[in-house]
Parts: structure tokens; C-alpha cells; sequence
């Protein structure tokens, strides 16, 4: 009987320790995944601010609350459980899955170019939809559920490269470090946002005439600064939208995927303009694909109708 203890308590305190062991190892992979995962960290954060501008100044900082929390929700409930079943039951699936979420992002990204470049006049752009009038509050739903729908997608993309950089680590490691990168990156993407959308609130603040004359100079600069700031980097995000989303959608055809590995091995001797050629391959590339996605969609609609 205290034999067989003895080595109950040994095989106890062995697991503990390669636990112990694994759990070493999560600062590093928790670095290394937040490094891979960057550019869509970046497309993320510059995509967000689109759905708060023009709505009520003081119901911004709720607004991205909104977003995060449903944000962190779906990264920490649904998508990292999911991500590590599928990862150990049918790991073949996430690529096709991640594809579909490329497709919506080119497909939003495309539609948002087209209105950027159609004739607001046109005889067939006032449907009874478009007419109708809605509340602040309507209006703020549609922008809090657009915006968790993108976000649902980069978070996908998140998830699914952080489980790629961490699929060969020991289980607890995995749990640990998926976890951890789904919180901060949620926590530092929204903080900032919230910093971008509040920075003429500040400016406002430092502006008052009871301030220094240099501090007002900084006020007033950003009160010019900050709208002209948030509509680029509101162009920025549909770029990103096109860009991210065709790069997910050639990692599952050999042949896109190659042929952005080619563009960039070919100007591999200037590291900036090999990055900037295939980004701007892959948003055209995201282009023509929603352009496409948004044909086959209208083709669809008139066939229900």
C-alpha cells in the first residue's frame, strides 16, 4: 500500500513538474505568436475607428466597449475552444474555414471601394432600403454588429495563426498562450481605438483658454489633425480588409500563395518595397475577388426574388 503511494506521489509530482516545465515556455511562444499575428493586429485596429466616426461623441467610448466585449467573447469562448478541437479532431478544416472568412473580407472591402467611387446619383441607387430613416440608436446597432462581424473574422485569423505557431507544444501550453494572446491583443487594439476616437476630445480639453499658449497650439492642432487622421486610416482599413482577406484565401491555393512568395523573393534585396509589392498584389487581388463574390450575390438575389 505505501509502495504503491510512494509511486502514485512520484508520477504526481513528475507531471507537476513538466508542467511546471511547459508552462516556462509561454512567455516566449506568447512573443512569438503576438510577432505573427501583427499585421492583422494592425488591419484590426485600423479598420475599428470607421464604425464610431459620425456617430454621437459621447457614446463613442461605449460603443468600442461594446465591440470589445463581443470581441473578447468570441475569441475566448468561441473561437479558441473551437480552434483547439478542430486542431486535435479534424485539423484539415480551419484552412477552408479561414478561406470563406477571406471571401467576406474581400467581399465587405470591395463593397465599401464601389461606394466610394459610385455616382450618388444614380437613377438605380434609391431603394426603399437606402431611403428609409433611421434613429441614432438603430444606426448605432448596425455599426456595433458590422463591426463585430469584421472583427469576428480577423479574430479567426488571430486564433488560427497563433494555434499554427503554438500546434506543436504541449496542451497546456497551447490552452495558455491562446488564451493570453486573445486578451491582450483585444485589450491593446481596442485601448488604442479608444485613444484615436477620444484624441479630439483631448484636444478640445488642451485647447481652453485658460491653457498655456503652446498647450493650446497642441489643442487646436489636434482638433484639425484627428478627422483628417480617422478618415485615412479609414481608408487604410478597407485596404486592409482586401489585402488581409486575399492573403488568407491564397494560403489554401498553392498557386496565389506561391505567386505572392515569388513577388517578394524577387525584390528580396529591399525588405520595405518587397513587403509594400505584396500588399498591394494582394489588396488588387482581394479587389477582382469581391468584385466577383459581389456578382455572384446579386446574381443570387434576383434569382430569389
Amino acid at each position: 500500500m505505501a509502495t504503491g503511494l510512494l509511486a502514485l506521489l512520484d508520477d504526481v509530482a513528475a507531471l507537476v513538474k513538466a508542467s511546471a516545465a511547459s508552462l516556462d515556455d509561454v512567455p516566449t511562444q506568447v512573443a512569438k505568436s503576438t510577432g505573427k499575428v501583427s499585421g492583422v493586429v494592425i488591419d484590426d485596429t485600423a479598420v475599428t475607428p470607421k464604425y464610431v466616426v459620425g456617430l454621437d461623441p459621447s457614446r463613442e467610448v461605449s460603443i468600442i466597449y461594446q465591440i470589445a466585449k463581443k470581441s473578447l467573447i468570441n475569441k475566448v469562448l468561441i473561437l479558441t475552444p473551437v480552434a483547439l478541437l478542430l486542431g486535435f479532431f479534424a485539423p484539415w478544416i480551419i484552412t477552408p474555414i479561414l478561406m470563406l472568412g477571406g471571401a467576406y473580407l474581400c467581399f465587405e472591402g470591395y463593397e465599401k471601394v464601389h461606394s466610394m467611387f459610385s455616382s450618388h446619383g444614380d437613377a438605380h441607387g434609391d431603394s426603399e432600403d437606402e431611403l428609409k430613416v433611421i434613429t441614432p440608436e438603430e444606426l448605432e446597432k448596425t455599426r456595433i454588429k458590422g463591426a463585430v462581424q469584421t472583427d469576428f473574422i480577423l479574430s479567426s485569423e488571430i486564433v488560427a495563426i497563433t494555434y499554427g505557431t503554438v500546434s506543436d507544444q504541449p496542451l497546456l501550453t497551447q490552452i495558455a498562450v491562446m488564451f493570453f494572446v486573445a486578451i491582450f491583443i483585444t485589450v491593446a487594439v481596442y485601448g488604442f481605438v479608444a485613444l484615436l476616437v477620444k484624441a479630439d476630445d483631448l484636444g478640445v480639453y488642451l485647447a481652453r483658454e485658460n491653457r498655456p499658449s503652446a498647450i493650446r497650439k497642441i489643442g487646436f492642432g489636434l482638433i484639425r489633425f484627428m478627422p483628417r487622421f480617422l478618415t485615412i486610416l479609414g481608408y487604410v482599413g478597407t485596404a486592409a480588409m482586401l489585402w488581409v482577406g486575399a492573403e488568407i484565401i491564397s494560403h489554401g491555393i498553392p498557386v496565389l500563395h506561391h505567386g505572392l512568395e515569388a513577388i517578394e523573393h524577387a525584390l528580396a534585396d529591399v525588405p520595405a518595397l518587397a513587403w509594400a509589392a505584396k500588399v498591394v498584389a494582394s489588396a488588387l487581388g482581394g479587389l477582382v475577388i469581391g468584385a466577383i463574390i459581389e456578382k455572384i450575390v446579386t446574381l443570387v438575389r434576383k434569382m430569389r426574388k
